[in-house]
């Protein structure tokens, strides 16, 4: 899949499209079952399958004291439209100036100019140019004006999807994020499609679960909506060494991951660190890592003494191996 960040970027000639316009955040059930269909619909004419979104998210520019938190980084949001099939992603830097353009000069520039559109698939409720003033009807008549066709997808909700979860309303971003604040992060897999994920860079920390026998990977900066409180099961997943080598063997391990601010020793800072099973033979420092959160064990608690704590620590442990499954141990392939 290419990926370009500038308009400029996409080759000369390239098309004719099939372009769909959205933020994607989450790459949950219902964008992964419009994209799929699009890629199917693209190969069926002889095009390529395009989709354009944007970083930062627009109510990040527009509204940034309450924007809604975003559940991907751009990495894993990129990753997974690529798992979709599509040949191509437009990543638009979002600014106010992009955000000035009238409805016509973007289709103008971006999906017929640069893309050669001959379809775009928008939702019945799309927005586009300035003060979001273009909907479904100025498509409609910049499809009749540009020549390309403008295919409305409607909602996806569960009951339309095999194997999915309850049918009270439509795969939705902020339904995944009503699920994570909550801490549930297995029914937010179900409206996924996969285990949540959260990367960050591993950093030092205070040393103090070496000390118990438990040594952690304490992530510093991270990226992905981090949940409520609490202990999980779920796995780590390395990708590349501080080097930029890539990792070989112990790509995929299975963790106990530790959200919130330590209250047995007085932590304030909310921290999100996870012990790999087993292992206190792994210098992961300065290494990138993803976290996939399978479920959560139960909130945080504050021991007494640290005894309690470690023998809290041992049934946690074994609670891991039981969520994940004898042996512990998966393919470090992306989940779709």
């Amino acid at each position: 899949m290419q990926v370009w960040t500038e308009v400029s970027q996409v080759p000369t000639g390239w098309g004719p499209s099939v372009v769909t316009l959205g933020n994607f955040d989450g790459v949950h059930r219902g964008h992964v079952a419009v994209l799929r269909r699009m890629v199917d619909d693209a190969r069926a004419a002889g095009a390529h399958a395009v989709a354009v979104t944007f970083t930062p998210h627009p109510a990040q520019v527009h509204r940034p004291h309450d924007a809604p938190p975003l559940l991907l980084g751009d990495r894993d949001r990129i990753e997974l439209l690529e798992a979709t099939g599509l040949d191509a992603v437009l990543l638009v830097t979002y600014t106010l100036d992009f955000a000035r353009q009238t409805p016509q000069e973007f289709v103008e520039r971006y999906l017929v100019g640069a893309l050669r559109a001959r379809t775009v698939v928008v939702g019945r409720d799309v927005r586009f140019g300035w003060q979001n003033s273009g909907d479904l009807s100025t498509m409609r008549g910049l499809g009749e004006q540009y020549g390309f066709d403008v295919e409305v997808i409607a909602d996806v909700r569960p009951d339309e999807t095999p194997d999915a979860g309850p049918a009270h309303r439509r795969w939705s971003s902020t339904w995944v994020r009503e699920l994570l604040v909550a801490g549930d992060v297995r029914a937010a897999a179900d409206v996924l499609g996969r285990p949540h994920r959260v990367r960050g860079v591993v950093v030092h920390g205070d040393a103090r679960g070496r000390e118990l026998g438990y040594p952690t990977a304490n992530l510093g900066a991270t990226t992905g909506l981090v949940p409520a409180d609490g202990v999980y099961a779920g796995w780590l997943r390395r990708e590349h060494r501080p080097d930029g080598t890539p990792v070989g063997q112990d790509r995929v391990l299975p963790a106990a991951v530790s959200i919130g601010t330590n209250p047995t020793f007085e932590g304030r800072e909310r921290r999100v660190e996870a012990y790999v099973l087993d292992r206190t033979d792994l210098d992961l420092y300065g290494e990138e890592v993803v976290l996939e959160l399978v479920e959560r064990l139960r909130p945080t608690l504050r021991f007494d003494s640290v005894d309690e704590l470690l023998a809290r620590m041992a049934v946690d442990v074994e609670d891991v191996r039981r969520v994940l499954g004898a042996g512990a141990t998966r393919s470090g392939s992306v989940p779709t």
